[in-house]
């Protein structure tokens, strides 16, 4: 007897140890996780507070209780297309092919879980996006939406769909209007528009260029109008007869052989005759 009761004290402490290692491979797979680069981790406590909001977990190995669940969400940039046909203000069907970028915050993965889950996607994106676009679209005409105001639709799409993601622990980035497609009669009305449009710029800039250039060939026509007036104003009888009277001493003082006549000339001016020889 004492040796069998020897021989069970040994057994019992090998089967303890034996059942721990089998115990340990079991649950191996629910006492450890690898948290992938780019993602994040919430723990759900089933003996305890459930949801763990306090703590996102980062990358990298973790060990857990085995009654523990670790929930991984990726906090990287992701991005998701929606192909909508909405209304536009005068009720005509608009095609608009729309993408976003987003990615969950990721210090408040703890209650994206809790209040949101993790079909986030679904639940809350599309759905915001969705009633963004609709909302948007629907205070413009096809041919804002065709030509000039792209760029305030896409700015007002993303703002209201960023408000309500940041009220549901979601980050919008950007959002992007990759086509806006009408119907192909609207869209060869707007077209002729535009196309008569430009034309009737090109004439008013041609008429304007015309404009100014008779307009500077009339300033300068009234500018050497006006320089002449001046030039004859200037030039009396008097002034000519002096200028006269000097060319010809000039003349005279020159050594080519001439004859000049006083009082001879038209209004007395010296009248010279050529050389003599």
């Amino acid at each position: 007897m004492a040796e069998q009761e020897v021989n069970l004290k040994k057994i019992i402490p090998i089967g303890v140890i034996i059942l721990a290692i089998i115990l340990l491979i079991v649950f191996w797979s629910r006492m450890t996780v690898t948290i992938e680069s780019g993602h994040g981790g919430v723990l759900f406590r089933t003996f305890g507070d459930g949801i763990d909001t306090t703590k996102t977990y980062s990358e990298g190995f973790h060990f857990l209780a085995p009654w523990n669940k670790m929930h991984v969400f990726e906090t990287r940039q992701q991005e998701i297309s929606e192909t909508m046909n909405v209304l536009s203000s005068n009720g005509l069907e608009i095609k608009v092919d729309i993408s976003s970028w987003y990615q969950p915050k990721y210090f408040e993965l703890g209650h994206l879980l809790r209040y949101i889950g993790t079909d986030y996607v679904n639940r809350v994106v599309i759905p915001a996006l969705r009633s963004s676009v609709r909302s948007v679209i629907g205070r413009y005409t096809p041919e804002q939406l065709y030509s000039s105001k792209r760029n305030d639709i896409q700015k007002e799409i993303y703002e209201g769909t960023a408000q309500m993601l940041d009220e549901k622990h979601i980050q919008l980035n950007k959002i992007l209007i990759r086509s806006i497609i009408l119907p192909p009669m609207i869209k060869n009305a707007i077209e002729n528009k535009l196309q008569q449009e430009q034309q009737s710029l090109e004439y008013e800039f041609k008429l304007e260029k015309a404009s100014k250039e008779a307009k500077r060939v009339e300033i300068e026509a009234k500018g050497k109008a006006r320089a002449n007036e001046i030039l004859n104003a200037s030039l009396s009888r008097n002034i000519l007869r002096d200028k006269g009277i000097e060319a010809t001493l000039k003349l005279a003082n020159s050594q080519n052989a001439k004859v000049v006549i006083v009082g001879g000339g038209e209004d007395g001016l010296p009248l010279i005759l050529g050389d003599t020889k």
